[in-house]
């Protein structure tokens, strides 16, 4: 695989300085259709980065004109040209010359899907698309409803929705479920919501823990310290074939049936069940004594 940086001395990564990147990109050539070919034959024989980087270079400014498309995600510029980038340099890994296509038309499938990977992922904590119609979803519903010039939610009537749903080959609720999604982003809990005096208050510092504290802690341990104790003491009311049963019905990980137990201690299952609620009675009345 290529790497993203520094083939034959030139960056690809763009997060450093955006503005000068994008003037230094302006000194590749175009390729030709030929000139695509010839070097995408030549690179499927030889694997030589020097050819590879020429098929890359000239096509970088074809990654920063996918990346406008994508500019209302709320993401760095930069980040999004770097997903591209590395779009690119596996349609160059992948691409065959001999299909008949453009090495272009190839490539901007690629950097597209690198793209659209890198916003689904970076958009939200929770996954937001899961199968093919929801990412078009995804990706459509914005423009669609700019094309339609809704400029707020009061304008989606149900009409308009069910006419969105159509168009993208969703369900209704589909479409209410992932505007509502698409209008609130995740917040974070060190977001600061207020000062006090010299000091910045976040979310975090206003929401409840749940673990126990210090002295509810010890309390509970020495609860089942006490309750571990008074139950050891206890059984010893209880003679060995009580216990075995007991033990065998009640605290075992698989329960012993009672059929089972009917035949080691050849007694029937009737007498087995009576001798197990016995033991448990004798247990309750030493611990309320105690």
């Amino acid at each position: 695989m290529i790497e993203q940086k520094n083939i034959s001395g030139f960056d690809f990564s763009p997060e450093i300085n955006l503005a000068r990147y994008l003037r230094s990109i302006q000194k590749f050539p175009i390729l030709s259709h030929e000139q695509e070919f010839s070097l995408a034959q030549e690179y499927v024989k030889t694997k030589d980065p020097k050819i590879s980087y020429k098929l890359v270079t000239s096509h970088l400014r074809l990654v920063v004109k996918i990346v406008s498309q994508f500019k209302g995600y709320g993401l760095p510029t930069a980040d999004l040209i770097a997903e591209g980038n590395m779009g690119l340099l596996t349609a160059v890994e992948k691409f065959n010359p001999y299909k008949g296509f453009r090495f272009s038309t190839y490539a901007m499938w690629w950097i597209k899907a690198s793209v659209q990977k890198y916003i689904l992922n970076s958009w939200s904590l929770v996954k937001i698309g899961t199968t093919a119609a929801q990412k078009k979803l995804f990706f459509n519903l914005r423009r669609i409803k700019d094309k339609m010039n809704l400029m707020s939610d009061a304008q989606m009537s149900n009409q308009i929705i069910d006419d969105i749903a159509k168009r993208l080959d969703v369900s209704f609720k589909d479409v209410v479920s992932m505007n509502d999604r698409l209008k609130a982003h995740d917040g974070s809990l060190n977001a600061i919501i207020q000062r006090d005096g010299d000091k910045n208050q976040e979310w975090l510092d206003f929401v409840a823990d749940s673990k126990p504290n210090q002295e509810e802690f010890l309390s509970q341990v020495e609860k089942n310290f006490y309750r571990r104790k008074l139950l050891s003491a206890s059984l010893k009311c209880l003679n060995e074939r009580e216990k075995d049963i007991l033990f065998k019905r009640r605290l075992e990980e698989k329960a012993v049936t009672l059929d089972e137990l009917s035949r080691i201690y050849h007694i029937s299952k009737e007498r087995v069940r009576q001798i197990e609620l016995n033991s448990i009675r004798k247990l309750q009345q030493f611990m309320n004594i105690q």
